[in-house]
């Protein structure tokens, strides 16, 4: 049985087609910061405290106004539902029954009327900015009516990364024989193919199927985002967007002070430091060694969340230590759903929660917002 988000990492990789495994375990150029990402955590001490009466420790939080069993919400993940059969809406289970946020992808499988449908639990929504503005409005008016209230603005994606691994597998490029690699791929995973493929069709971008008709198809997918994605975008956009969204508005991809500061002027409810898990500008900091700051200039203005590379329930109380409300965590959700689908994925977020509840009580505290600084050790 898988114990470890290595275990669900090694697991998946032996189910998923290799563009897909590489897909999720892949980052930009040569993958610097992706390595980063995962190298700064376990560089961080803990302070082991004794004979502290820890009989009740209490793993609850908050997360964007919405009470959680931990401060931990799955991040949104670009063709999640290819993972497992209708992926999201297994995610969304799962965290569901952890008690935990989901955020569907605006670029996800599921749609966001099948998620609230399939389970009537609420979720979050991440949103791209689009050059088609009536597009990001429908979009907005979508979410809101199927309950969401918390909105993750992505706003480090002016353009796609440098993706290798995307290309050695025939991801980033059209053409038949970028085709014929993938298709060699998934024939090399009979199981994917039978209940995926196969069984958890329609394989569509679920919340664009009305603009791409031809949405289950990755050329003119990435041909209508090559169009679509808008590097002239502001800050003046978030008036837009403000004015449209009545909800928590989260402002991910933030990784320098000045822009987090820029964040909570322009009415951000939250934001959450990150370089999109190492995907988007190589050789940008580790979010862990950029954390600190950012929670020390803002974060008594606004809520500052933080993903990219915690790979366990030590590693998020490394990041409330730090000065984080909470973390985001998107390949080990990824690895767990491919690995072992919901009941994989339940696995994981409760080992998480051990392990974060057995972390507090070895440092000597019972509850998620007494964990400061004072529990790190400087040297």
């Amino acid at each position: 049985m898988p114990a470890t988000s290595d275990d669900h990492r090694a697991r998946a990789g032996g189910r998923l087609p290799r563009f897909l495994a590489d897909y999720v375990d892949g980052g930009a150029g040569a993958e610097q910061t992706l390595a980063a990402n995962v190298a700064a955590w376990p560089g961080i001490g803990i302070r082991q405290r004794v004979l502290v009466d820890v009989a009740g420790v209490d793993t609850a939080s908050t997360l964007a106004g919405d009470a959680c069993r931990m401060p931990l919400a799955l991040a949104p993940l670009g063709l999640g539902g290819l993972l497992a059969r209708r992926g999201e809406l297994q995610a969304l289970r799962a965290a569901t029954a952890a008690g935990v946020p989901f955020t569907l992808s605006t670029v996800g499988i599921c749609s966001i009327e099948e998620l609230a449908a399939g389970t009537g639990a609420p979720f979050w929504f991440q949103l791209y900015w689009l050059r088609d503005r009536g597009l990001v409005a429908d979009l907005l008016q979508r979410a809101w009516a199927a309950g969401c209230r918390t909105l993750v603005f992505t706003v480090d994606l002016p353009l796609p990364g440098m993706r290798h691994r995307d290309t050695r597998n025939g991801m980033a490029q059209p053409g038949v024989r970028p085709k014929l690699l993938r298709l060699t791929q998934v024939l090399a995973r009979p199981g994917w193919l039978w209940d995926v493929a196969l069984r958890g069709k329609p394989l569509l971008f679920g919340n664009l199927q009305r603009q791409l008709p031809n949405a289950r198809d990755l050329d003119a997918f990435r041909a209508f985002i090559d169009a679509q994605f808008d590097p002239g975008v502001t800050w003046a956009e978030l008036d837009w967007l403000r004015a449209r969204w009545p909800g928590r508005l989260l402002l991910k991809g933030i990784l320098d002070v000045d822009d987090a500061r820029a964040a909570v002027a322009v009415g951000a409810d939250g934001l959450v430091v990150s370089n999109h898990g190492g995907r988007q500008l190589d050789g940008a900091a580790a979010t862990a060694l950029r954390l600190p700051a950012i929670a020390a200039a803002v974060g008594a203005d606004t809520e500052v969340l933080v993903d990219g590379g915690l790979r366990s329930g030590v590693d998020l109380f490394r990041a409330c230590a730090l000065g984080a409300r909470g973390a985001l965590i998107g390949r080990p959700w990824a690895w767990a759903l491919a690995g072992g689908g919901e009941a994989g994925l339940r696995g994981l977020l409760a080992s998480w929660q051990n392990e974060l509840a057995t972390t507090m009580a070895l440092a000597g505290v019972t509850r998620i917002a007494e964990i400061g600084p004072q529990h790190l050790d400087r040297a």
